[in-house]
């Protein structure tokens, strides 16, 4: 009976207001709360929407975040006018109210941690996983579970018995209350750091005055940092002794020499990429046997996007350790080169003009850096020709323009009247004709 006393006394409050003269000024308010702050909310959204492009970095983050609690605080904040408004006219009884104030305050909870998780782990066009969907919906129903207890008064009791109920952990004895306490205050610190250092890499990101690598660097180590500091305080709120961390750091120590050289080589591979800035994103690269775009920059390994769409991921040692082709380090400039041949008879120096003029009607080919035509050798079918031509945009690939760069050359040849030899061979038998080479004697199908 105890127990079921808070939960009467709610029941016993809300059915006295029926008969009260405040319970329509109640609803009215409560209606009046929600249409207005729902629309506040709206019409907030529509003008940051708006100016969306002048709200960047996190600037632009925090008004994002705000935007997903706004309607629910705006609730909130109206029904607590309310509430005062009615007790200036002696309205004690505001029951409903104090109901729904906790309702949007759940609601508000609920939107805040959605936006943070997909903020955090849906970032960048992810796809929302099927587990982080299921925690949602656990997590949705721990919170008005939450506000149920607390609404009908039952929370007092409900904490009071976890923290009777005591389980042993090796030596030591520790109660469900300080177990909860201690996974609350771990999830939260850890989540506020991973949204501090999403929003800080949204901002470093998009600094036009430093390097892409420096902003990589930056916003790797902010983050590394962010969540050391988040564990750290997390321990010492839980009450573990921090000194304990000595014995892990040497078992760490440990695991990296014996079987984590690897992992630890990537790693400190990462960041010497991003240091010596021999690596940055947007350029075409070729390792061993892999070649692309590079598209990512991680501390343990980079991701190459090939022209085919195919995605490599490259160990950075491979990137430390071996020999690389950049074709973007230091310029954009890249050199490509076609073979075509033509007749003996053909005047040379006319030909290489016409293979200049039809090379620089291409569009992809620099016309600054004038393409080269040279004799390279005489074939045994036709003289040999070497056309080299100049592009600037290696990152779209050179076997379009070296097609382009082919098709114009046969038009003008055509166009000219240029005969393009190919192989040509007579082959002699010597001597009587072998019998398996001889013509088959004719059959005479026998008539039905």
């Amino acid at each position: 009976m105890t127990q079921q006393q808070p939960l009467l006394n709610l029941i016993d409050d809300l059915t006295g207001d029926l008969h009260e003269p405040s319970l329509l000024w109640q609803l009215l308010a409560i209606a009046l709360s929600v249409l207005l702050g729902f629309g506040l909310a709206r019409l907030l959204r529509k003008r940051f929407g708006r100016h969306h492009e002048a709200h960047t970095g996190v600037l632009g983050f925090g008004v994002e975040s705000f935007g997903r609690v706004m309607a629910p605080l705006a609730v909130i904040g109206l029904l607590a006018l309310s509430r005062l408004i009615l007790a200036k006219y002696h309205y004690t009884h505001v029951n409903w109210i104090r109901v729904a104030m906790p309702i949007f305050g759940s609601l508000a909870v609920i939107r805040f941690t959605f936006y943070l998780m997909r903020r955090v782990f849906a970032r960048n066009g992810r796809t929302i996983s099927p587990n982080m969907l299921a925690f949602e919906k656990v997590f949705q129903l721990l919170v008005w579970l939450a506000f149920v207890l607390y609404i009908t008064g039952l929370w007092v009791d409900v904490f009071q018995f976890m923290d009777d109920t005591v389980l042993p952990l090796g030596k030591y004895k520790v109660s469900i209350a300080d177990i909860l306490q201690a996974t609350v205050s771990v999830v939260v610190l850890l989540m506020l750091a991973l949204w501090a250092g999403a929003a800080l890499e949204e901002w470093l990101m998009k600094m036009p005055g430093m390097h892409t690598n420096l902003r990589v660097v930056a916003s790797r180590t902010a983050r590394a940092v962010l969540i050391l500091v988040a564990v750290l305080m997390s321990l010492s709120l839980v009450g573990i002794d921090l000194t304990v961390l000595s014995v892990f750091g040497g078992a760490l120590g440990v695991g990296l020499g014996l079987g984590l050289q690897k992992i630890a080589s990537n790693y400190v591979s990462g960041f010497v990429i991003l240091l010596d800035r021999s690596l940055t994103i947007g350029d075409m690269i070729t390792v061993d046997k892999y070649s692309g775009k590079v598209t990512q920059i991680n501390t343990r390994y980079t991701v190459l996007q090939s022209l085919d769409g195919m995605e490599s991921i490259v160990p950075n040692e491979m990137l430390v350790s071996g020999a690389v082709q950049n074709s973007s380090l230091s310029n954009s400039l890249l050199n490509i080169s076609t073979k075509v041949s033509v007749a003996y008879d053909t005047d040379v120096d006319f030909v290489i003009q016409l293979l200049t003029d039809a090379t620089l009607t291409v569009e992809r080919v620099l016309k600054d850096k004038s393409p080269s035509v040279y004799l390279s050798s005489f074939g045994a079918d036709g003289l040999e020709l070497s056309v080299s031509f100049w592009i600037n945009d290696p990152q779209n690939g050179r076997g379009g323009v070296t097609s382009d760069v082919n098709r114009a050359i046969w038009r003008t040849l055509k166009e000219n009247n240029i005969s393009v030899p190919f192989p040509q061979r007579e082959m002699r038998i010597l001597g009587p004709v072998p019998a398996v080479l001889a013509e088959p004697e004719s059959t005479t199908v026998p008539k039905e």
